[in-house]
């Protein structure tokens, strides 16, 4: 896709050849140089001449701004650019580390392991401290176990927003520093 005018125009919505509606155009030769503005008949047998077609690059002016070119090439050059695009734009994934609020010291140590991987790949770490029963009647259980999360992720993650509770458990995201 290409921005003209401030629209967006897709490869689909681009006319050439006799689906142009204007009777009058300003013509581009394939090289770029600026032919002048010509009746819509002139413009194909242009085009005709130089085996290419002629494509309507600018629909809103007056009179619409056309050029001869590969009209085949320059929708393969498009969607190349919308490829490209797409390949450099940097997806972040979220990890969901799930814990109980009861859990043991070594098995915090794992988790924190895992949690270390996650954030070296340029991954987000939500942490989840999931109540079970009557658990919820002691958050500062979670709160602790948050803590200790905190301390060992400190050096290479920072807390994205402070943690909120959701539910029966706390959630807090962790962002490489």
């Amino acid at each position: 896709m290409k921005s003209q005018g401030g629209q967006t125009i897709s490869k689909d919505d681009i006319r050439l050849n006799e689906e142009i509606a204007a009777d009058t155009v300003r013509v581009i030769d394939p090289e770029g140089k600026q032919i002048g503005v010509l009746i819509k008949s002139r413009a194909l047998e242009m085009a005709v001449e130089f085996n290419l077609d002629l494509v309507e690059i600018v629909p809103n002016a007056s009179p619409p701004v056309c050029r001869i070119m590969d009209f085949g090439k320059y929708k393969f050059q498009l969607s190349k650019k919308e490829k490209l695009s797409k390949k450099k734009q940097h997806i972040i994934h979220v990890k969901e580390i799930r814990m109980r609020p009861t859990i043991d010291t070594h098995d915090v140590l794992t988790k924190m392991n895992q949690a270390r991987k996650f954030l070296e790949q340029g991954n987000h770490v939500r942490v989840r401290i999931m109540f079970r029963g009557r658990q919820i009647v002691h958050p500062e259980l979670g709160r602790a176990v948050l803590d200790r999360v905190q301390k060992d992720l400190g050096d290479i993650a920072k807390m994205e927003k402070d943690a909120i509770t959701e539910d029966k458990s706390i959630i807090v995201t962790f962002v490489k520093k």
